[in-house]
């Protein structure tokens, strides 16, 4: 065994394989080389009988001249597999079995291999260059934030900066996916959103040739249902009336009652201009924009309390200087200010921005019979089955809709 600096173990095996016997009788003698549980194999174009091989000093028994050459020629070959290994090092170019099989055989085109970072590092760069034509700029950097993890899980798993694409294999795949949900700390479906942006990377290499079976055959992706909150028609009312000391809480509390009476996402709101806000022929105020994760226009129709807000900060500075219709804050900055507003309110529920539209769809919505259909629409959903996440099913729906059920028995005698 060999360690390098970074410790990085390699072994190199020597054996015969006796079920692949040549027409002479004799084995052909294998090579297997090990770096950190991972292998890989080559012929070392040399054969011997199957009775004149010791397995366990790795060598011929043979004391006669092909014997002897053979035993040379084998140490030969694990010399060259050391030195290999220690210029690989030297050069700080990534450590694998199948790059020393590979310069073993002269199939060392450094230059052409291509490698997991790299390709995901050009695709990046592809979608980066593409945001506001074919991609939102949230997708963009999800896209950077599942390479920022790749990177931390080749650090951690291989001591390494980037991997030959071909040699992501299921296995790789797998203890990604372990890294992710012990190391990381993310859950299933994050960890989920991670793998496939990989799969979209491997599904490139495939198309490209640089990979030929596919890593990720046998892994299905499976969501968990998850259950997202939302505030009650009572918590909501109690958010509104309650009075803020600190006026940002007071203003982060409207941006939040906004988006929760219109639907609209926090990158959506933060990103709303005055040209968004249309008069249809009646007069009635509608919110045109199609969203940045997506791209699907949003049909909002406003009503008085969500135009009273917009009123309300018309002339704020932030608002002036920004041509934007709400002063909204970072998502970070909000966030930590709604868990300050839902301790004063004494909810026992946690408070972001995302509840709010969670909150439209099943409070503010569904709740006053607004259809599924439409609710689509004013979310800017493609179809009903992403509304239906958001859409949960009330309590104040069940009992309205009973209701209807009791008036048609209302005259059926009793038992």
């Amino acid at each position: 065994m060999c360690k390098s600096l970074s410790n990085t173990k390699l072994d190199v095996l020597f054996f015969v394989k006796k079920t692949k016997l040549l027409k002479n009788g004799e084995a052909p003698v294998c090579m297997r080389v090990t770096v950190d549980a991972r292998r890989a194999e080559m012929m070392i174009k040399r054969s011997v009988a199957p009775n004149r091989w010791n397995q366990k000093k790795e060598c011929a028994t043979a004391t006669d001249y092909a014997g002897k050459e053979l035993n040379h020629f084998i140490e030969v070959c694990r010399t060259k597999v050391f030195k290999i290994f220690r210029q690989l090092e030297q050069d700080g170019r990534p450590i694998t079995a199948r790059a020393i099989v590979d310069i073993m055989q002269g199939r060392d085109e450094s230059e052409k291999t291509k490698t997991l970072v790299e390709i995901f590092s050009e695709h990046n760069a592809q979608v980066h260059s593409l945001v506001g034509v074919d991609f939102a700029e949230v997708t963009a950097k999800k896209f950077d934030t599942s390479l920022l993890r790749l990177r931390e899980y080749l650090a951690y798993q291989y001591r390494a900066e980037d991997i030959a694409i071909a040699d992501v294999d299921n296995q790789f795949i797998r203890n990604y996916d372990l890294f992710l949900k012990t190391r990381c700390g993310c859950h299933h479906n994050s960890a989920l959103k991670h793998l496939k942006n990989l799969k979209k990377i491997v599904r490139i290499a495939m198309a490209n040739g640089w990979v030929q079976k596919d890593p990720f055959f046998g892994i299905r992706f499976t969501e968990q249902e998850t259950h997202v909150e939302f505030l009650t028609k009572e918590e909501l009312d109690t958010l509104v009336r309650t009075d803020f000391k600190i006026p940002q809480h007071n203003q982060v509390r409207d941006i939040f009652y906004f988006c929760a009476l219109t639907g609209l996402a926090f990158a959506d709101v933060k990103t709303l201009k005055p040209e968004h806000i249309i008069a249809d022929n009646d007069g009635t105020l509608w919110i045109r924009k199609p969203r940045q994760k997506t791209g699907v226009m949003c049909n909002v129709p406003l009503i008085p309390p969500a135009v009273a807000l917009i009123e309300k900060y018309k002339g704020h500075p932030y608002c002036t200087i920004n041509g934007v219709v709400m002063p909204v804050f970072s998502n970070i900055v909000m966030n930590d200010y709604l868990r300050d507003i839902a301790k004063l309110c004494n909810f026992t529920k946690p408070l972001t921005c995302h509840i709010a539209r969670h909150t439209a769809a099943s409070v503010v919505f569904l709740a006053n019979n607004v259809s599924l259909e439409n609710v689509a629409k004013i979310l800017g959903h493609k179809t009903t089955k992403m509304t239906q996440r958001y859409a949960k099913v009330l309590d104040i729906s069940i009992k309205r809709d009973m209701a209807n059920v009791a008036a048609s028995f209302a005259n059926v005698g009793n038992l």
